[in-house]
């Protein structure tokens, strides 16, 4: 079982291998979404290049995950998951499914620490406590050896 840090911060600051970018569905090209929360701030510190790689992998189930570079970011990579609907909102299961998409990707690569931002809150429309609590209760019974932090994003 997984233990989880909570913390307050900026997912970006992280000390850890891999972060977990909360994405859509992956069918509205990435160049016409305005740049907000975690994925601004990629777009901003990172570049474009893991937002061109996501492309490449077309529409993506909810819930799902897919792994990119980290463009200019100290990471070894992103893992990109569709944590809303097309209706632009989370839900308790798109939230669960994203953490066991992203935790598998980072078993399957052998990654030893992950940061995640809080998926679903923000543009999700997800309450900040519960999308906390449903993470908190998802990540703890995943297999993981390594470091997993979730990130209650402060300025």
């Amino acid at each position: 079982m997984a233990a989880v840090e909570l913390i307050s911060g900026d997912l970006l600051n992280q000390d850890v291998e891999i972060i977990v970018n909360a994405w859509n569905r992956n069918i509205i090209p990435w160049w016409l979404l305005l740049p907000q929360g975690v994925s601004g701030a990629i777009k901003k510190r990172g570049g474009y290049q893991p937002f061109m790689e996501v492309a490449k992998h077309g529409p993506i189930p909810l819930g799902g995950a897919v792994l990119t570079s980290a463009g200019r970011l100290p990471f070894k990579g992103i893992i990109h998951v569709a944590g809303i609907s097309m209706w632009w909102r989370s839900s308790e299961y798109s939230i669960r499914e994203s953490c066991r998409s992203a935790m598998r990707i980072a078993r399957e690569h052998g990654f030893v620490s992950i940061a995640f931002p809080l998926i679903g809150a923000g543009t999700g429309g997800g309450s900040v406590d519960q999308v906390e609590k449903i993470m908190v209760d998802q990540l703890g019974v995943e297999e993981f050896a390594g470091r997993v932090v979730v990130v209650r994003f402060q300025k």
